[in-house]
């Protein structure tokens, strides 16, 4: 069985490095980020953007209040975050053309890399849709780990990178979710082997780290870090002294 932290990182953003160094890849060239279509009626819930650094940003490119949401797919309390905060920060944060949202990812385990690689896969407008699915159904697959045993979990952790990741993808079920977000067996153990997405997430987490972030979620606003805002219930009246 294995056992999770619900806030603290599992692994060091160093330690972690170390660990995926095997699948280093030359750094990603910047690029000026790319927009999905504007949805209709302007819509900002259906603009989607892509950082330099590979985040995934939604809402008005010009957003009065840049939030940034550091997220870990094994955090409960990430997931309690996602369920309390959607409608809030959908039909009033981002559909009022003031607030955009940027996800970050913060590793914290291998089984949160596997999903973060999932994710990060898809293409930017599907993003925030499988996103929001791994999370709202995190008990079930993460459920799952409780009842690993020491020999599944060796393979999580020794042996070729790739064959860690497909193994918590078939132990933790990871490949039905990812087929409801269109993506089939194949094309998931594509998104699991990526290896420049592998360093892309782990440069993510190291930056992340050094910036001061050490639990998730945590949260940004434009720029600055928000110390001892974890919870929905913190972040809403700061997001709404900003609008």
């Amino acid at each position: 069985m294995i056992r999770l932290n619900p806030r603290r990182p599992l692994l060091a953003a160093a330690a972690l490095a170390t660990t995926l160094a095997a699948f280093a890849a030359p750094a990603l060239l910047a690029a000026p980020p790319r927009h999905a279509a504007t949805g209709a009626g302007g819509n900002w819930n259906a603009v989607v953007a892509m950082t330099p650094a590979g985040t995934h940003v939604v809402g008005n490119p010009a957003a009065k209040v840049k939030l940034i949401e550091y997220v870990s797919y094994t955090c409960p309390h990430c997931a309690h975050f996602e369920e309390q905060s959607a409608a809030g920060l959908q039909l009033f944060f981002v559909s009022s053309g003031k607030g955009s949202i940027e996800v970050r990812n913060f590793l914290r385990d291998p089984a949160d890399l596997a999903v973060a690689l999932i994710t990060n896969c898809l293409p930017p407008r599907r993003f925030f849709g499988a996103h929001q699915a791994f999370l709202r159904q995190q008990s079930v697959w993460l459920g799952r780990s409780q009842k690993i045993g020491q020999a599944q979990l060796k393979r999580w952790y020794e042996g070729p990178q790739p064959a860690r990741m497909r193994a918590i993808a078939a132990d933790l079920d990871l490949y039905a979710i990812a087929q409801g977000q269109g993506l089939d067996h194949a094309a998931t153990d594509r998104c699991l082997t990526n290896e420049a997405m592998v360093k892309r997430l782990t440069d993510l987490t190291v930056a992340a780290d050094k910036a001061g972030v050490d639990s998730t979620p945590s949260f940004a606003i434009n720029g600055t870090l928000l110390y001892g805002t974890h919870d929905w219930t913190t972040l809403e009246p700061q997001l709404k002294v900003r609008m």
